[in-house]
């Protein structure tokens, strides 16, 4: 029977010759996630349910990266949960203040997500990691309960799309540009609950910061997870960070796919997602003079050190706009200590600029840049949803680090090349 990538590695972790659309399973977990949100939830849940063991205690991550460092007593007791759980079961992958990171930007990092793996995470951006080959999807804190306590998971199997990229990226297009075209083309509901499958030779123009980009906001399109086939990059990214053997999959020739979309790369134009919702893209030529209030590049779609280079290309030399707030925020301590030593904070810090703590921080309204009423922010965050950063009244911009930046020095929503 024929299967995507996808049904492959389904399959495989339920003990199944092949699955089907629609087929309900119980699959095997390699590793579940929650940070200090969801986290003291799944616990609580956990022990609820009368569970006093963990499945693996390897196999088990809680990075505290939303409200860290603490913000206020709230959060402050959320993390203090998470650490006492962390002590009780002796929990290995527990990732504190000076030692975490934003927590997709983070596990991929530490080699703890691999091809071929099944991933479960109480966090919707969790998808993040098919660009490493593997099923990884955003579960509720319920269902992540039970998969520390059991190491098992329901699934519904689910179909999918087909992304044919080829082409050549133009200069300043980045993994942002092409996921916000795919949303902006299909919607914010085009793939619900389907498996977004990346193919195609366009595929070698993405580095692996691109593809960790797309497949994290793979869940503004509705979709159950992204992926994208295992290949030398890939390899290349994991050789230093996975000391496990890793099982590499292939979707099947004659794999039925609901839809084929074909994107030719060197077609795409910076894009922006407008106020409020993924789907509402333009490119940047077909904005109007949006001026903006704050600028953020950082969170687990844009933190990582290829969008600190980027975002450092356009700013050195030159200072943000008067009035425009501009915050950097590298998404794990090994890219913050990347920025330090290749001169990228400094370049940061003197086109006036800061440079936070790794942090979801503003992403999600937390804190280090909450919105006024009526601000508006450029911002190189995943969603744009009505009050997401701060007021009812502010809106948010979505964009690529380079026109984060690029807009950052002008005071207007622009694409990189009209930097003067």
């Amino acid at each position: 029977m024929a299967m995507t990538m996808t049904q492959k590695i389904l399959a495989k972790h339920a003990g199944l010759d092949a699955v089907t659309a629609g087929q309900l399973i119980e699959a095997q977990v390699d590793l579940t996630l929650a940070n200090d949100i969801t986290g003291p939830v799944a616990i609580r849940e956990m022990e609820k349910a009368g569970f006093d063991k963990v499945f693996d205690r390897t196999k088990i991550a809680l990075v505290m990266d939303h409200f860290a460092p603490n913000k206020d007593i709230k959060s402050a007791q959320q993390c203090l949960e998470c650490r006492e759980f962390a002590k009780k079961y002796d929990i290995v992958n527990f990732y504190d203040v000076g030692e975490m990171g934003v927590e997709h930007a983070l596990l991929p990092e530490k080699g703890l997500t691999a091809p071929g793996e099944l991933i479960i995470g109480a966090d919707s951006h969790t998808c993040t990691y098919g660009a490493l080959g593997a099923f990884s999807t955003g579960v509720g804190s319920t269902d992540l309960a039970a998969g520390m306590a059991t190491g098992k998971a329901w699934f519904k199997v689910p179909s999918a799309i087909k992304f044919v990229l080829k082409g050549k990226k133009a200069p300043w297009i980045s993994g942002k540009d092409v996921i916000l075209h795919i949303i902006g083309k299909i919607g914010v509901d085009g793939a619900l609950y389907k498996s977004m499958e990346f193919t195609g030779e366009g595929v070698a123009e993405l580095s692996m910061d691109d593809r960790f980009t797309i497949c994290n906001m793979a869940i503004e399109a509705g979709a159950k997870n992204g992926i994208f086939p295992v290949d030398d990059k890939t390899m290349e990214y994991i050789k230093d960070r996975v000391h496990r053997a890793v099982t590499v999959f292939e979707a099947d020739a004659d794999a039925v796919y609901d839809e084929t979309y074909e994107i030719d790369l060197s077609t795409l134009r910076p894009t922006v997602a407008c106020p409020h919702l993924p789907e509402n893209t333009k490119t940047i030529d077909e904005l109007d003079h949006i001026e903006i209030q704050q600028s953020v590049i950082g969170s687990c779609t844009n933190g990582r050190i290829e969008d600190m280079r980027i975002a450092a290309s356009i700013l050195k030399g030159r200072h943000v706009a008067p009035g425009v707030r501009t915050i950097v925020i590298p998404a794990t301590q090994e890219v913050y200590l990347q920025c330090i030593e290749e001169g990228l904070a400094k370049i940061f810090i003197q086109a006036g600029a800061i440079v936070s703590t790794p942090t979801c921080g503003p992403c999600l309204g937390g804190h280090m840049g909450i919105l006024a009423q009526n601000e508006r922010s450029i911002s190189t965050t995943n969603r744009n949803f009505v009050g997401r950063m701060g007021h009812i009244t502010s809106e948010i911009y979505l964009a690529s680090p380079a026109v984060a930046a690029a807009s950052a020095v002008m005071g207007y929503i622009c694409a990189p090349e009209d930097v003067k």
